[in-house]
Protein backbone atom coordinates (compact mmCIF):
# COMPACT_ATOMS: atom_id res chain seq x y z
CA UNK A 1 0.00 0.00 0.00
CA UNK A 2 1.81 3.17 -1.28
CA UNK A 3 1.82 6.00 1.21
CA UNK A 4 2.52 9.97 0.43
CA UNK A 5 3.18 12.86 2.18
CA UNK A 6 5.59 13.36 5.64
CA UNK A 7 5.14 12.92 9.60
CA UNK A 8 6.12 15.29 11.18
CA UNK A 9 7.99 14.31 14.38
CA UNK A 10 9.74 15.69 17.95
CA UNK A 11 13.12 14.18 17.66
CA UNK A 12 15.40 13.26 20.74
CA UNK A 13 18.67 14.47 19.43
CA UNK A 14 20.88 14.51 22.73
CA UNK A 15 20.29 14.63 26.80
CA UNK A 16 17.26 16.71 27.07
CA UNK A 17 17.33 18.28 23.32
CA UNK A 18 14.43 17.53 21.07
CA UNK A 19 13.95 18.99 17.83
CA UNK A 20 11.49 19.03 15.24
CA UNK A 21 12.04 17.08 12.17
CA UNK A 22 9.68 15.83 8.99
CA UNK A 23 9.96 11.88 7.98
CA UNK A 24 8.46 10.44 4.69
CA UNK A 25 5.80 8.39 5.35
CA UNK A 26 6.88 4.44 4.46
CA UNK A 27 4.56 2.23 2.38
CA UNK A 28 2.58 0.01 4.36
CA UNK A 29 2.77 -3.77 3.02
CA UNK A 30 0.00 -6.41 3.73
CA UNK A 31 0.64 -7.23 7.37
CA UNK A 32 1.52 -3.68 8.44
CA UNK A 33 -0.43 -0.43 9.41
CA UNK A 34 -0.05 2.85 9.80
CA UNK A 35 -1.44 4.83 13.16
CA UNK A 36 -2.69 8.44 13.59
CA UNK A 37 -1.42 9.65 16.51
CA UNK A 38 -4.18 11.75 18.64
CA UNK A 39 -2.55 11.12 22.28
CA UNK A 40 0.76 10.31 23.43
CA UNK A 41 0.97 10.59 26.92
CA UNK A 42 3.92 11.63 28.69
CA UNK A 43 5.42 9.64 32.11
CA UNK A 44 8.00 9.52 34.35
CA UNK A 45 10.15 7.15 32.51
CA UNK A 46 10.14 9.57 30.33
CA UNK A 47 11.32 11.75 32.62
CA UNK A 48 14.50 9.56 33.01
CA UNK A 49 14.86 8.73 29.70
CA UNK A 50 15.27 11.80 28.16
CA UNK A 51 18.17 12.67 30.00
CA UNK A 52 20.23 10.34 29.31
CA UNK A 53 22.55 10.51 26.29
CA UNK A 54 21.83 9.00 22.97
CA UNK A 55 22.50 4.86 22.70
CA UNK A 56 23.16 5.15 19.54
CA UNK A 57 21.09 7.42 16.53
CA UNK A 58 18.23 9.65 17.79
CA UNK A 59 14.49 8.82 18.36
CA UNK A 60 11.17 9.75 18.57
CA UNK A 61 9.89 9.21 22.48
CA UNK A 62 6.43 8.57 23.42
CA UNK A 63 5.15 5.47 24.44
CA UNK A 64 1.77 5.65 25.68
CA UNK A 65 -0.02 6.02 21.99
CA UNK A 66 -3.64 6.27 21.24
CA UNK A 67 -4.78 6.94 17.71
CA UNK A 68 -7.16 6.20 14.57
CA UNK A 69 -5.84 3.61 12.13
CA UNK A 70 -4.77 5.61 9.13
CA UNK A 71 -3.79 3.06 6.69
CA UNK A 72 -4.67 -0.93 7.54
CA UNK A 73 -3.05 -3.54 5.29
CA UNK A 74 -5.65 -6.29 3.94
CA UNK A 75 -3.44 -9.14 6.14
CA UNK A 76 -3.25 -7.02 9.23
CA UNK A 77 -6.85 -6.18 8.90
CA UNK A 78 -7.56 -10.61 8.57
CA UNK A 79 -5.33 -11.59 10.85
CA UNK A 80 -5.85 -9.06 13.99
CA UNK A 81 -9.11 -8.28 13.44
CA UNK A 82 -8.65 -4.19 13.02
CA UNK A 83 -9.69 -2.01 10.38
CA UNK A 84 -9.01 1.87 9.02
CA UNK A 85 -10.50 4.32 11.46
CA UNK A 86 -10.59 2.28 14.30
CA UNK A 87 -9.55 4.31 17.73
CA UNK A 88 -6.83 2.05 19.33
CA UNK A 89 -4.74 1.80 22.24
CA UNK A 90 -0.88 0.70 21.58
CA UNK A 91 1.30 -0.96 23.66
CA UNK A 92 5.16 0.04 23.82
CA UNK A 93 5.68 -3.84 23.26
CA UNK A 94 6.78 -5.40 19.88
CA UNK A 95 6.70 -9.32 20.61
CA UNK A 96 8.14 -12.11 18.87
CA UNK A 97 4.64 -13.77 19.23
CA UNK A 98 6.08 -17.21 19.62
CA UNK A 99 7.88 -17.76 23.00
CA UNK A 100 5.81 -18.74 26.17
CA UNK A 101 5.39 -14.94 27.67
CA UNK A 102 3.87 -14.08 24.27
CA UNK A 103 1.34 -16.35 24.68
CA UNK A 104 0.16 -15.65 28.44
CA UNK A 105 -0.30 -12.06 26.80
CA UNK A 106 2.86 -10.89 29.35
CA UNK A 107 5.30 -9.22 26.71
CA UNK A 108 6.97 -7.49 29.18
CA UNK A 109 9.15 -10.36 29.34
CA UNK A 110 9.44 -11.29 25.68
CA UNK A 111 13.16 -11.01 25.01
CA UNK A 112 12.18 -9.30 21.92
CA UNK A 113 11.07 -6.65 23.66
CA UNK A 114 14.19 -6.54 26.19
CA UNK A 115 15.56 -2.83 24.68
CA UNK A 116 17.61 -1.97 27.22
CA UNK A 117 19.62 -4.89 27.24
CA UNK A 118 19.58 -5.88 23.41
CA UNK A 119 20.31 -2.55 21.43
CA UNK A 120 18.04 -4.64 18.10
CA UNK A 121 15.29 -4.95 20.11
CA UNK A 122 12.28 -2.52 18.93
CA UNK A 123 10.04 -0.67 21.52
CA UNK A 124 8.15 1.68 21.12
CA UNK A 125 9.49 5.51 22.49
CA UNK A 126 12.61 3.99 22.72
CA UNK A 127 14.42 2.93 19.33
CA UNK A 128 16.43 4.80 17.15
CA UNK A 129 15.74 6.28 13.50
CA UNK A 130 18.30 4.09 12.24
CA UNK A 131 16.05 1.37 12.51
CA UNK A 132 13.49 2.06 9.30
CA UNK A 133 10.72 2.75 8.68
CA UNK A 134 11.90 5.65 12.12
CA UNK A 135 8.30 5.88 12.97
CA UNK A 136 8.89 4.16 16.25
CA UNK A 137 7.86 6.80 18.77
CA UNK A 138 4.54 8.35 19.61
CA UNK A 139 6.09 12.03 19.61
CA UNK A 140 5.09 11.96 15.88
CA UNK A 141 2.09 12.66 13.56
CA UNK A 142 2.06 9.27 12.50
CA UNK A 143 3.30 5.60 13.97
CA UNK A 144 4.63 2.37 11.68
CA UNK A 145 2.60 -0.67 12.60
CA UNK A 146 4.17 -4.64 12.22
CA UNK A 147 2.36 -7.10 12.29
CA UNK A 148 3.29 -7.94 15.90
CA UNK A 149 2.10 -4.48 17.69
CA UNK A 150 -0.19 -5.61 20.60
CA UNK A 151 -3.04 -3.06 19.83
CA UNK A 152 -6.46 -2.86 22.03
CA UNK A 153 -9.86 -1.38 21.11
CA UNK A 154 -10.63 2.29 22.91
CA UNK A 155 -13.93 1.65 24.51
CA UNK A 156 -17.15 4.29 23.07
CA UNK A 157 -17.10 6.09 26.08
CA UNK A 158 -13.45 6.98 26.16
CA UNK A 159 -12.50 9.72 24.28
CA UNK A 160 -8.40 9.60 23.20
CA UNK A 161 -7.20 11.85 25.98
CA UNK A 162 -8.83 9.74 28.77
CA UNK A 163 -7.49 6.89 26.47
CA UNK A 164 -4.48 7.99 26.67
CA UNK A 165 -4.44 7.27 30.74
CA UNK A 166 -4.37 3.13 29.66
CA UNK A 167 -0.36 3.16 30.39
CA UNK A 168 -0.34 4.11 34.56
CA UNK A 169 -4.30 2.41 34.58
CA UNK A 170 -2.80 -0.95 33.58
CA UNK A 171 0.08 -0.71 35.67
CA UNK A 172 -2.10 0.54 38.48
CA UNK A 173 -3.93 -2.79 37.97
CA UNK A 174 -1.02 -5.05 37.36
CA UNK A 175 0.77 -3.73 40.62
CA UNK A 176 -2.02 -3.67 43.16
CA UNK A 177 -3.98 -6.24 42.10
CA UNK A 178 -2.09 -9.08 40.45
CA UNK A 179 1.37 -8.49 42.36
CA UNK A 180 0.03 -6.74 45.65
CA UNK A 181 -3.37 -9.33 46.05
CA UNK A 182 -5.28 -6.20 46.69
CA UNK A 183 -8.48 -7.07 46.93
CA UNK A 184 -12.25 -7.04 48.80
CA UNK A 185 -11.34 -6.02 52.81
CA UNK A 186 -7.50 -5.59 52.30
CA UNK A 187 -5.47 -2.65 53.11
CA UNK A 188 -2.80 -0.72 50.58
CA UNK A 189 0.34 1.63 51.29
CA UNK A 190 0.70 3.43 47.87
CA UNK A 191 3.74 5.55 48.04
CA UNK A 192 3.62 8.64 45.80
CA UNK A 193 0.70 10.60 44.30
CA UNK A 194 1.97 10.93 40.74
CA UNK A 195 0.04 9.16 37.53
CA UNK A 196 1.09 5.91 38.85
CA UNK A 197 0.38 5.96 42.09
CA UNK A 198 -3.43 7.94 41.48
CA UNK A 199 -4.23 4.88 39.18
CA UNK A 200 -3.06 2.76 41.72
CA UNK A 201 -5.76 3.84 44.18
CA UNK A 202 -8.15 3.72 41.86
CA UNK A 203 -7.63 0.19 41.26
CA UNK A 204 -7.66 -0.93 44.61
CA UNK A 205 -10.39 1.20 45.36
CA UNK A 206 -12.45 -0.76 42.42
CA UNK A 207 -11.15 -3.95 43.86
CA UNK A 208 -13.09 -3.58 46.95
CA UNK A 209 -9.45 -1.97 49.59
CA UNK A 210 -11.40 -1.05 52.78
CA UNK A 211 -8.55 1.50 53.52
CA UNK A 212 -6.00 3.05 50.83
CA UNK A 213 -3.37 5.40 52.25
CA UNK A 214 -1.61 7.44 49.57
CA UNK A 215 1.83 9.46 50.52
CA UNK A 216 3.96 11.84 49.33
CA UNK A 217 5.74 15.29 50.30
CA UNK A 218 4.76 18.86 50.75
CA UNK A 219 5.42 20.04 47.35
CA UNK A 220 2.50 17.44 46.38
CA UNK A 221 -0.30 19.05 48.43
CA UNK A 222 -2.46 19.01 44.91
CA UNK A 223 -1.73 16.01 44.01
CA UNK A 224 -2.99 14.53 47.81
CA UNK A 225 -5.71 16.69 47.50
CA UNK A 226 -6.59 14.70 43.99
CA UNK A 227 -5.79 11.19 45.47
CA UNK A 228 -8.67 11.97 47.70
CA UNK A 229 -10.81 11.90 44.85
CA UNK A 230 -9.43 8.92 43.04
CA UNK A 231 -10.15 6.14 46.07
CA UNK A 232 -7.77 7.19 48.98
CA UNK A 233 -9.13 7.50 52.23
CA UNK A 234 -6.09 8.52 53.83
CA UNK A 235 -3.52 10.87 53.00
CA UNK A 236 0.05 11.84 54.71
CA UNK A 237 2.09 14.48 54.14
CA UNK A 238 6.18 12.69 55.03
CA UNK A 239 7.06 16.25 55.71
CA UNK A 240 4.56 16.69 58.09
CA UNK A 241 3.92 13.97 60.05
CA UNK A 242 5.74 11.29 61.01
CA UNK A 243 4.15 8.86 58.49
CA UNK A 244 4.92 5.42 59.78
CA UNK A 245 2.80 6.35 63.24
CA UNK A 246 0.12 7.81 61.68
CA UNK A 247 -0.24 4.62 59.49
CA UNK A 248 -0.39 2.67 62.64
CA UNK A 249 -2.74 4.89 63.66
CA UNK A 250 -4.84 4.48 61.23
CA UNK A 251 -4.61 0.64 60.83
CA UNK A 252 -5.08 0.24 64.90
CA UNK A 253 -0.93 -1.01 64.89
CA UNK A 254 -1.92 -4.07 62.25
CA UNK A 255 -0.49 -2.30 59.31
CA UNK A 256 -1.50 -2.65 56.00
CA UNK A 257 -1.81 -5.52 53.85
CA UNK A 258 0.34 -4.34 50.91
CA UNK A 259 2.70 -1.58 50.49
CA UNK A 260 3.63 -0.19 46.57
CA UNK A 261 6.27 1.98 45.83
CA UNK A 262 5.58 4.56 43.08
CA UNK A 263 7.58 7.23 44.38
CA UNK A 264 10.38 8.93 41.92
CA UNK A 265 13.20 9.73 44.10
CA UNK A 266 12.54 8.11 47.80
CA UNK A 267 14.62 4.99 47.08
CA UNK A 268 15.89 3.16 50.05
CA UNK A 269 13.50 4.96 52.49
CA UNK A 270 10.56 4.12 50.56
CA UNK A 271 11.57 0.80 50.57
CA UNK A 272 12.48 0.18 54.32
CA UNK A 273 9.27 2.30 55.47
CA UNK A 274 6.90 0.22 53.12
CA UNK A 275 8.37 -2.63 55.12
CA UNK A 276 7.46 -1.91 58.14
CA UNK A 277 4.16 -0.20 57.46
CA UNK A 278 3.18 -3.72 56.02
CA UNK A 279 1.96 -5.97 58.40
CA UNK A 280 3.66 -8.70 60.69
CA UNK A 281 3.05 -11.44 58.58
CA UNK A 282 2.14 -12.42 55.32
CA UNK A 283 2.13 -9.02 53.18
CA UNK A 284 3.30 -7.96 49.72
CA UNK A 285 5.60 -5.25 48.55
CA UNK A 286 5.58 -4.24 45.39
CA UNK A 287 8.63 -1.61 44.07
CA UNK A 288 9.82 -0.19 41.54
CA UNK A 289 13.37 1.75 40.86
CA UNK A 290 16.13 2.62 38.50
CA UNK A 291 18.16 0.22 37.48
CA UNK A 292 21.88 1.10 38.84
CA UNK A 293 19.78 1.98 42.72
CA UNK A 294 22.34 0.27 45.37
CA UNK A 295 21.16 -1.39 48.37
CA UNK A 296 24.16 -2.09 50.69
CA UNK A 297 22.20 -3.01 53.86
CA UNK A 298 18.79 -4.45 52.97
CA UNK A 299 17.16 -5.89 56.06
CA UNK A 300 16.52 -9.02 54.14
CA UNK A 301 16.21 -10.51 58.02
CA UNK A 302 13.50 -8.20 58.82
CA UNK A 303 11.52 -9.40 55.68
CA UNK A 304 11.49 -12.98 56.39
CA UNK A 305 10.46 -12.36 59.83
CA UNK A 306 7.39 -10.46 58.69
CA UNK A 307 7.24 -13.46 55.75
CA UNK A 308 6.79 -10.53 53.52
CA UNK A 309 6.75 -11.30 49.30
CA UNK A 310 8.58 -8.86 47.85
CA UNK A 311 7.68 -8.11 43.64
CA UNK A 312 9.20 -5.85 41.28
CA UNK A 313 6.52 -3.64 39.24
CA UNK A 314 7.60 -3.98 35.73
CA UNK A 315 5.26 -2.87 33.15
CA UNK A 316 2.18 -5.09 32.37
CA UNK A 317 0.14 -7.54 31.33
CA UNK A 318 -2.44 -7.56 28.20
CA UNK A 319 -5.12 -8.41 30.47
CA UNK A 320 -4.04 -5.42 33.00
CA UNK A 321 -4.43 -3.31 29.96
CA UNK A 322 -7.93 -4.57 28.88
CA UNK A 323 -9.19 -3.96 32.65
CA UNK A 324 -7.79 -0.65 32.89
CA UNK A 325 -9.30 0.57 29.97
CA UNK A 326 -12.48 -0.48 31.41
CA UNK A 327 -12.14 0.71 34.58
CA UNK A 328 -11.69 4.11 32.73
CA UNK A 329 -14.74 3.87 30.82
CA UNK A 330 -16.69 3.44 33.86
CA UNK A 331 -16.14 6.96 34.89
CA UNK A 332 -16.15 5.81 38.32
CA UNK A 333 -13.19 8.14 39.51
CA UNK A 334 -12.99 12.03 37.96
CA UNK A 335 -10.84 11.50 35.42
CA UNK A 336 -10.53 15.29 34.61
CA UNK A 337 -8.65 15.70 37.68
CA UNK A 338 -5.87 13.71 36.24
CA UNK A 339 -5.44 15.09 32.70
CA UNK A 340 -3.65 18.19 33.71
CA UNK A 341 -1.98 19.56 31.03
CA UNK A 342 -1.84 19.44 26.84
CA UNK A 343 0.90 19.88 24.79
CA UNK A 344 1.70 20.35 20.47
CA UNK A 345 4.51 18.66 19.21
CA UNK A 346 6.97 22.09 19.75
CA UNK A 347 6.11 21.70 23.16
CA UNK A 348 7.20 17.96 23.94
CA UNK A 349 10.48 19.60 25.53
CA UNK A 350 8.55 21.66 28.34
CA UNK A 351 5.86 18.54 27.98
CA UNK A 352 8.88 16.22 29.42
CA UNK A 353 10.12 18.87 32.07
CA UNK A 354 6.74 19.29 33.38
CA UNK A 355 5.80 15.39 34.28
CA UNK A 356 9.21 15.57 36.43
CA UNK A 357 8.25 19.10 38.27
CA UNK A 358 10.61 21.54 36.06
CA UNK A 359 7.55 22.61 34.06
CA UNK A 360 4.08 23.57 33.85
CA UNK A 361 3.14 23.26 37.62
CA UNK A 362 0.72 20.85 38.95
CA UNK A 363 1.31 18.56 36.20
CA UNK A 364 -0.12 14.99 36.85
CA UNK A 365 -0.94 13.45 33.61
CA UNK A 366 0.33 14.92 30.28
CA UNK A 367 -0.71 14.57 27.05
CA UNK A 368 1.06 15.35 23.71
CA UNK A 369 -1.11 16.14 20.86
CA UNK A 370 0.85 15.99 17.88
CA UNK A 371 -1.80 17.88 15.77
CA UNK A 372 -1.85 20.45 18.57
Amino acid sequence: MAATGTSLAALKVGPSTTELREFDLPDIPSDAALLKVEIAGVCGTDVSQYKLPLRGAPLIMGHENVGYLAKVGRDFERLKGFKEGDLVFLEHYLPCGHCEWDHMGEYRHCAATEWFYDPTAIRYGYTAIDIKPSLWGGFSHYVYLPLNAVLHRVPKKLTPEEAGIATPMSNGVQWTIFDGAVGYGTSVLIQGPGQQGMCCAMAASQAGASLVIVTGTSRDARRLEVAKSMGAHHVIDVQKEDAFARVMEITEGRGVDASIDCTSGAGTAAVLFGIEATKRRGGTMVIQGEGNQTFPDFPIGRLTRKGMTLKSARGHSYRAVELGLQQLASHRFPLELLTTHRFGLAEVDYAIKSVGGEGAPGAIHVSVMPWK
